[in-house]
């Protein structure tokens, strides 16, 4: 997981254009939010599910208001996200003021039912009544969240676009940032490498959040494939099922509410992969982290104990007695520090238990991944 969100944004220019066979948002939500496996079916029922928020871009057109109105709300937003300038990034490393224009066009983009009218909000005077997914009122709102609270604006518009992906995400889940993308490659190195005796066989995404590593794997995999999707939040395991199905991936992904390893018993010494971006920021950092982030973003997806390495070494401990010979793991970590005592530990302290422990760095050239195999 990356400290800052300020870079964890879409990079596009064209708007969201939705797929009748996946993205329809009724007959998503009517879709039950687990596969038909006994495991998932058990660890959480119909009546307990949370209900995902249906992304801003999905939503139907049902509201409408003139031009010269919305062309107002423009004017305003862009005058309360000018008036940030370096603020922010000087605080903590927030978004400035170019950053926020970016959002602000991505906002009226996902927000009109017909993002080609964008132009024409630099006319005076235009009473063309334009169809919104959302009322002027909740723009003028949510855009006052995103400046005055520093609401992320993933949140805002329920969505975050991850490698190819359009992932729905919402407050209480964590936002999946773009160099846990690499996760997906170096898993399909390794089946490229490899072969089918790890495509053929059960992969797990331990913290799955959202659901993104787990989705990208699958599309790696393809119908050979299985994965198990685990988070002990509910809203998380709700919200991955939600993405998996606009997939069309819920019968390759299981989503299990469970804790770690606990919800694994029936495939323990029989994974192909295990892969996971678990909490490791030092729990004393937390508050210091930038306002999008330690104020909006849950703490269970961020709090990695004192030193950030609770979960990664329970990862590690737990991972041999559940790869089968030859298996693969893939942890994210914070960076060269506890990638280096990672690897020491799996190569000296895990009884031989693993081989080709390395370090892979992320885009930015930081130490971020520790990957191997079992022995």
């Amino acid at each position: 997981m990356r400290v800052s969100l300020t870079r964890a944004c879409r990079f596009y220019t064209s708007p969201i254009t939705p797929k009748p066979s996946f993205f329809s948002p009724r007959a998503i939500l009517n879709q039950p939010f687990s596969s038909s496996s006994s495991s998932s079916s058990s660890s959480s029922s119909h009546s307990s599910t949370p209900k995902p928020k249906t992304p801003l871009f999905l939503k139907p057109p049902k509201y409408s208001a003139t031009l010269s109105d919305l062309k107002k709300w423009h004017n305003w937003a862009k005058a309360l996200a000018s008036s940030v300038r370096s603020t922010f990034a000087d605080s903590d490393n927030g978004p400035d003021s170019s950053i926020l224009f970016r959002e602000l066009n991505w906002l009226i983009e996902d927000s009109l039912e017909d993002p080609s009218l964008i132009p024409q909000l630099g006319f005076q005077n235009n009473s063309q009544s334009v169809r919104l997914r959302i009322g002027l009122d909740e723009l003028y709102g949510l855009w006052k969240q995103r400046i005055e609270k520093r609401k992320p604006f993933q949140y805002l518009v329920g969505c975050e676009h991850w490698r190819d992906l359009v992932l729905s995400v919402e407050e209480g889940v964590f936002i999946p940032r773009p160099e846990t993308e690499l996760m997906v490659d170096l898993v399909s190195d390794v089946l490229v490498r490899d072969n089918d005796g790890l495509r053929d066989g059960f992969w797990v995404d331990l913290g799955t959040g959202s659901g993104a590593i787990a989705i990208g794997i699958a599309r790696v995999l393809g119908s050979k494939g299985s994965i198990i999707a685990v988070d002990l939040n509910p809203l998380a395991a709700a919200v991955a099922a939600f993405n998996a199905q606009r997939y069309g991936l819920q019968d390759i992904i299981e989503i299990r509410l469970g804790s770690w390893f606990g919800k694994l018993k029936d495939v323990e010494g029989k994974l192909s992969g295990v892969v996971s971006n678990p909490p490791y920021i030092p729990s004393d950092d937390i508050s210091g982290l930038q306002a999008e982030v330690g104020k909006h973003e849950p703490r269970l997806a961020l709090d990695g104990g004192v030193d950030g390495l609770d979960y990664l070494l329970h990862l590690c401990n737990g991972t041999a007695s559940m790869l089968k010979p030859g298996g693969f793991f893939a942890f994210e970590t914070n960076g060269e520090k506890q990638c280096k005592f990672l690897k020491n530990y799996l190569e000296n302290d895990s009884a031989c238990s693993f081989f080709n422990v390395s370090i892979v760095s992320d885009f930015a050239g930081i130490q971020r991944f520790v990957t191997g195999f079992r022995q």
